[in-house]
C-alpha cells in the first residue's frame, strides 16, 4: 500500500470517529506498528492530527468556537484544578487581568485575597467579582455572545490604560511550533494585549488544548507559563523546552 493511501485511510478514519487507536490502523491497512506510528507523526507535523497516547485525535477546526455554555460543562474537574492552582498565586496587593473564559471564572470563587484589583473582558466575570468586594475594571466594547467577551478597538483602547502584575488566559488552542490561539482574530488582539501588559502571564488549559491549532495567533509559548492537567507525557514534556508547565 502506497504511503498517500495509508494516510488517506488514516484521515478518512479520523472523520468519521474522530479518535482511532493504532491497533484499529494496523488492523486496516495490515501494516507494521512502526511504519503506522510514522504515518501518524508525519500527519501531524502537517496538522492534520494529533498524537494522543495510543493513537491519534483528529484537530479541531480553525474557526470552531464552542459556547460558553458548552465549555463549562467540559472538563469541568479539571478546569477546577487549574482554576484553585492559578489563584493560589495572586498575592495581596496585585493588580491581575482576568480574561474571559470559563476556567479563568472558576479562579473567582478560589481568590481568598482582600487587596487586589482586578481588570476583565469576562461578562460573566462581573458579579462573581463584585459579590467578593474586589475592585473591578471592565473594558468596554463590542460583547461577543459565544464567549461573553468584550472585544474590539474600544475594548483595545481602554485596555492599553492598565498594567498588570498577572494575568490569566485562557486558550482553544496550544501547539509546539505555532503558539497559542484561539478562532477570533479581534479576541486574539485583546489577549495578545494583556500578556504583553503583564509582568508575568499564565495560560490556564485542560490537557485537551494541545497539539491543537486555531485560527489566530496570540501569543508564541515562550512567552507564558502553562498550567494544566495529567501526567507529564512525553508530548506534553516537550513544551518544557519553551516555557514553564505546570502540572497541577
Amino acid at each position: 500500500m502506497l504511503v498517500s493511501e495509508r494516510h488517506q485511510i488514516i484521515l478518512d478514519l479520523l472523520k468519521a470517529k474522530k479518535n482511532v487507536k493504532l491497533q484499529e490502523l494496523v488492523d486496516l491497512t495490515n501494516t507494521s506498528e512502526s511504519t503506522l506510528r510514522r504515518d501518524l507523526d508525519q500527519l501531524e507535523k502537517q496538522n492534520y492530527l494529533k498524537r494522543v497516547h495510543g493513537g491519534a485525535s483528529l484537530v479541531q477546526s480553525k474557526r470552531e468556537e464552542p459556547s460558553v455554555n458548552e465549555k463549562t460543562t467540559k472538563n469541568f474537574e479539571e478546569k477546577g484544578l487549574i482554576a484553585q492552582f492559578a489563584a493560589e498565586l495572586v498575592h495581596e496587593g496585585d493588580c491581575i487581568y482576568l480574561d474571559a473564559g470559563t476556567t479563568t471564572y472558576q479562579m473567582i470563587s478560589y481568590l481568598k485575597q482582600k487587596d487586589i484589583v482586578v481588570v476583565t473582558n469576562g461578562v460573566d466575570h462581573l458579579e462573581a467579582l463584585l459579590d467578593k468586594d474586589f475592585t473591578t475594571y471592565f473594558i468596554g466594547g463590542y460583547v461577543k455572545k459565544v464567549t461573553k467577551a468584550t472585544i474590539g478597538r474600544d475594548a483595545y483602547t481602554s485596555l492599553k490604560n492598565y498594567r498588570f502584575d498577572k494575568c490569566f488566559m485562557g486558550t482553544n488552542a496550544i501547539h509546539y511550533d505555532l503558539g497559542f490561539t484561539t478562532p477570533d482574530p479581534e479576541e486574539a488582539q485583546i489577549k495578545e494585549r494583556a500578556i504583553h501588559l503583564s509582568r508575568e502571564s499564565y495560560i490556564l488549559a485542560d490537557h485537551t488544548k494541545f497539539g491543537e491549532v486555531s485560527f489566530s495567533k496570540f501569543s508564541r509559548i515562550e512567552e507564558a507559563k502553562i498550567i494544566t492537567t495529567g501526567e507529564p507525557t512525553i508530548q506534553l514534556q516537550k513544551y518544557k523546552e519553551k516555557t514553564e508547565i505546570i502540572f497541577v
